[in-house]
């Protein structure tokens, strides 16, 4: 087992099981870090919880829904607003946040009542709003409040409420990871059979495990609709609270993240007989392998087919244009849960890049297992890495990017290595064929940033360029100032010739905005 032990965790010696170097003709069997286990003691680890994983990814991106948190402040506002989670009813679910603010006389005395009052309050301030999700603490867990009890009072007093209950305190699992269990199991023992929907189409589906982050859902939901699927509901982006409450009706589940919400798919099956489809949508293979799964399951596959043939058609030839300056390009692939192998080897197929690490926090085996196989030789598997373990694997592997959340994104920044966040993106959507263009498109311009090069110069050494337009001094030097540039793509034939940045630091930028006279600018 070739593991690998972080000099900044030699005195914690059971992290040296939690990371690994995939060798030459090495597979899972033996490059599989140890993960999904309880935080050990001093690794300073910086997972979500479990309360975390319930309403920041599961619960939240439900739209017509006051998310109220039973519990500290601090812990509705840590999990308030760091995902773009958007609706189409002008984002309520990101505007508010509600919590009981528990202090520590409710800690003693209990704070059932102040629960009771909360939520009363809170459907006077927003009477347009019937729905709630109610969710337990660590805080109010211990002292053993019955939220279920006083969810129930407020809706026989209030009988046009309907009130859900999840009850995942931040202790209730190893990392986030155990809250997505939670309250999938919780939505579909207390919500799930009570709305009957309307039925418009022959083929229906459930849309689950999708967030709509900066608009991934819609993206889908449009592909969708053109094949003729009426989508029932969305488990949970962009979800309405009562169209969640009929998924029973669905004659397939489509299941987009399976480390978040395989469980319900599972359970739907089990109680309602409904097939579970798992699907893909990053990259132009996977997506078309993923409408072409469900217009088969349809008998459908005609309308899919033509919105590959559209799709590729139009989007592939700017896919081409970045990879041919992306490929070689290192990453560290640090995303989280399901991403991890949606990414891992599209992003190298289809991209060109070469993933030198992988991570997860808050991810299965499984997560692990399927990442890992989808590498090259020689990376790096870390599970729940801590920030000084960070640090010094991007050190030793020297990446051109990262993929990953805002904290550790924000470290690398501080040791001149760009980022993208992974969880809510930079300019999204990336899902579909558009979006992953886009996806594409953000890479290349975090590498390739001007700012980004500059900030490589060590000021203590380095010669300052101070002539505004040293960008375009060895461009204009060697070209004809009379010839007209026209297009983007003609800039970019010239530009792509210069290796501009390479003076400072041997690195490149071949491309530059378009202007209708090179001699303009």
């Amino acid at each position: 087992m070739p593991y690998h032990k972080f000099k900044c965790s030699e005195c914690i010696p059971e992290r040296e099981k939690h990371a690994v170097v995939k060798g030459s003709g090495e597979d899972i069997t033996s490059a599989l870090p140890l993960g999904y286990l309880n935080t050990i003691p001093g690794s300073i680890s910086e997972r979500g919880c479990a309360y975390c994983g319930a309403k920041h990814v599961i619960g939240t991106p439900m739209k017509d829904v006051i998310h109220m948190s039973h519990g500290p402040v601090g812990c509705t506002y840590d999990t308030w607003q760091t995902k773009r989670y958007i609706s189409d009813n002008d984002n309520f679910q990101l505007k508010y946040t509600y919590a009981t603010d528990m202090k520590e006389k409710h800690i003693i005395f209990g704070a059932e009542k102040l629960l009771k009052q909360n939520i009363i309050e809170a459907f006077k301030a927003f009477p347009s709003i019937k729905r709630m999700t109610l969710y337990q603490t660590c805080a109010s867990a211990l002292i053993g409040d019955d939220i279920n009890a006083i969810a129930a009072e407020v809706m026989e007093e209030m009988p046009e409420v309907d009130i859900f209950v999840c009850n995942s305190p931040g202790f209730g699992g190893p990392s986030q990871s155990g809250g997505h269990h939670k309250i999938n199991i919780a939505w579909i023992n207390q919500k799930v059979g009570n709305v009957e929907p309307k039925i418009t189409s022959d083929y229906v589906i459930n849309y689950v495990g999708e967030y709509n982050i900066q608009g991934d859902q819609e993206v889908m939901v449009d592909y969708f609709k053109k094949m003729g699927i009426q989508v029932l509901s969305t488990f949970t982006g962009n979800g309405s609270y009562d169209d969640l409450r009929s998924m029973h009706r669905a004659h397939l589940n489509v299941l987009e993240c399976a480390r978040s919400a395989e469980y319900i798919c599972n359970e739907l099956k089990v109680r309602y007989g409904t097939p579970r489809l798992d699907i893909d949508g990053f990259g132009f293979e996977p997506m078309s392998a993923s409408l072409r799964k469900v217009g088969l399951f349809f008998g459908i596959e005609d309308r899919a087919q033509a919105i590959i043939d559209e799709e590729t058609a139009k989007w592939k030839p700017e896919l081409e244009w970045y990879k041919e300056r992306l490929k070689g390009k290192k990453v560290c692939l640090w995303p989280g849960g399901s991403k991890l192998w949606h990414w891992a080897h599209v992003i190298h197929d289809e991209m060109g890049l070469e993933v030198v690490s992988v991570y997860t926090k808050f991810g299965h085996q499984g997560d692990m297992e399927k990442g890992i196989s989808r590498c090259e030789e020689g990376t790096l598997a870390i599970d729940d890495p801590n920030e000084l373990e960070g640090l010094e694997a991007m050190e030793m592997l020297k990446p051109d990017i990262i993929f990953t959340g805002k904290r550790p994104g924000e470290v690398a920044k501080k040791i001149r290595v760009p980022y993208l966040n992974a969880h809510a993106y930079h300019n999204g959507p990336w899902k579909g064929y558009e979006g992953w263009v886009r996806f594409a498109r953000d890479i290349y311009n975090a590498i390739y940033s001007p700012i980004h090069q500059l900030s490589l110069i060590d000021i203590s050494k380095d010669e300052i360029p101070t002539e505004t337009k040293f960008l375009t001094q060895k461009m204009i030097s060697d070209m004809n100032l009379s010839e007209e540039v026209t297009s983007s793509k003609d800039l970019r034939e010239y530009t792509g010739k210069y290796d501009i940045i390479s003076e400072l630091r041997g690195k490149t930028y071949p491309d530059f905005p378009a202007q209708k006279k090179l001699s303009a600018v």
